[in-house]
């Protein structure tokens, strides 16, 4: 009862990186046992700073009981200042909570767990709303950084096997470092375009970006896939003219994402179609004549799946850290 570990990010890093199949289920498991109301996911809470608008440090508390049992909260970090002098935008631990006594019990470095569970979200996603697959078509990513990166290798663990892949990013050396990784590690097609338009011509289009506000002003057509990732690149407009998937109605519509903007224009959620889960359930279909967007805000329930996960895999191969004494006091008396 009074174990407490901590699983470095290395630990996680290794696990994660030869696990992905694993994960994907996992989250889509995951998504599932949040429909079903296996779980408890609070608002998020975000702690901001006012001379630095573009940053802040969100705490995810979250509940999973199903195969899970854990309860547990996710404190990351997001300081996009940082990647100008080299160094990851995000930073992250995880705690993880006992459900019969409420006691932590380990300590896990997060920015890893949460990048993963954001891309497999994407992979579970592009699968299920793309189900003839991805031959003859090409994958966009806006955006080409760490998330972007762990889309990429979680797509192609999902299957989803591209033609060839375009990528845009304000910072050249950033979108040509993604090139470079993807046709080292998918040996796919892959090249640089400085112009976000014909990125936005692919049939499969992925937003992993740090932007602030929308700028994406014209609509997709037809047929065409958007991973609505990073939440706030697109217009209502954009949003009002396709179907749209989410990951939970409640969370996604609020903080000024790109579909709390399209409720806040027309005073109406009629524009949601439903949640991925109830498209993996079956319960919720998506047009073949206007274009699809999922756009997930991100539920503390998947990081608890994933982290789960990754504590049972490193106490297993020894690689947990335990704390001696972590506890000051056993006893009552």
């Amino acid at each position: 009862m009074f174990d407490f570990d901590v699983v470095a990010g290395e630990t996680v890093r290794e696990i994660l990186s030869d696990q992905r199949a694993e994960v994907l289920g996992i989250v889509s498991q995951a998504y599932r046992s949040h429909e079903a109301g296996e779980s408890i996911n609070p608002d998020s809470y975000f702690l901001r700073f006012p001379e630095k608008p573009d940053s802040r440090i969100i705490a995810l508390p979250a509940y999973l009981g199903a195969d899970v049992q854990l309860a547990g909260i996710k404190w990351i970090a997001s300081f996009p200042k940082n990647t100008q002098v080299g160094k990851p935008r995000a930073s992250a631990v995880l705690i993880l909570n006992d459900y019969e006594t409420g006691y932590p019990i380990a300590c896990l470095e997060a920015a890893n767990i949460s990048a993963a569970r954001t891309a497999a979200s994407a992979a579970v996603a592009a699968t299920t709303l793309r189900p003839g697959g991805f031959e003859g078509t090409r994958i966009a990513i806006v955006g080409g950084g760490v998330i972007a990166r762990n889309i990429c290798d979680y797509l192609h663990a999902a299957g989803a096997t591209t033609d060839a892949y375009l990528v845009h990013d304000l910072h050249e050396e950033s979108g040509q470092a993604l090139v470079d990784h993807l046709r080292t590690t998918q040996q796919r097609p892959a090249s640089f375009t400085p112009d976000l338009g014909t990125a936005l011509e692919a049939e499969t289009v992925v937003f992993a970006t740090t932007a602030l506000e929308p700028y994406v002003t014209t609509p997709f057509k037809p047929g065409q896939l958007v991973l609505n990732i990073s939440l706030r690149d697109l217009a209502p407009e954009v949003v009002l003219a396709a179907d749209n998937v989410l990951d939970d109605v409640d969370h996604c519509l609020k903080a000024n994402t790109s579909p709390h903007l399209a409720e806040q224009l027309t005073g109406s959620r009629d524009f949601v179609t439903g949640t991925l889960a109830g498209v993996l359930n079956g319960e919720v279909t998506v047009s073949e004549e206007r274009p699809v967007i999922f756009s997930p805000f991100g539920l503390g329930v998947l990081d608890l799946a994933v982290g789960a996960y990754v504590l049972q895999q490193a106490r297993e191969a020894g690689s947990a850290i335990a704390v001696p004494n972590f506890f000051g006091e056993t006893r009552r008396w």
